[in-house]
């Protein structure tokens, strides 16, 4: 009777890669999730609280519908493109893409828009997080008052953490690439 030794499927993490790093890969990807879920609901016709503007529940389900679902689905995959700091096709371009797959990706073609985007989105969110509550934002008539306000505010408050999170997976890539040892986060 012969027995058969099956290879163990390729990893889709890469070693080396720190608990830290993993973590913060994966949560920048999850701080997405609940204010895409939330417009994804208005989307399908859930009574936001807004009134008299774009996101009025006269206007859901409708046409308007696509942009809250293409909103929310482009924002998830810029979220997942941070777990390509933590895996293979993060540095090797996949062999079944043309062209190019089998190529190593340059650090710094990972790290410059990582790094970009972590800073251009904690800047952004931390100024909307500072104007929340203006005449112009959620303190005007129009926005959700109550519950709605809260349920809003509590989809949105993950997004604090996005850019940092991107941040602290985007630099344990480049120590991991760059060969430099963390002293952090094992």
């Amino acid at each position: 009777m012969s027995e058969t030794v099956m290879a163990a499927p390729p990893r889709p993490s890469v070693r080396g890669v720190s608990r830290t790093a993993r973590w913060a890969a994966h949560a920048a990807a999850l701080t997405l999730v609940p204010s895409g879920l939330w417009r994804i609901a208005i989307a399908f016709g859930w009574d936001s609280g807004f009134t008299g503007d774009f996101l009025d529940p006269a206007y859901f389900p409708g046409r308007h519908s696509w942009y809250l679902i293409g909103l929310s689905l482009f924002a998830e995959a810029l979220g997942l493109l941070t777990l390509g700091l933590i895996h293979r096709w993060g540095e090797e371009i996949p062999r079944w893409a043309p062209v190019l797959g089998g190529r190593r990706i340059p650090v710094l073609a990972a790290v410059i828009p990582a790094s970009v985007g972590a800073a251009a989105v904690t800047l952004l969110v931390f100024f909307g997080a500072l104007d929340w509550n203006s005449a112009e934002n959620m303190g005007a008539p129009e926005a959700p008052q109550g519950a709605l306000y809260w349920v809003m505010t509590a989809c949105y408050v993950p997004l604090l953490a996005w850019g940092p999170l991107v941040g602290v997976a985007t630099v344990a890539y480049f120590r991991r690439r760059r060969g430099c040892r963390a002293s952090y986060g094992s």
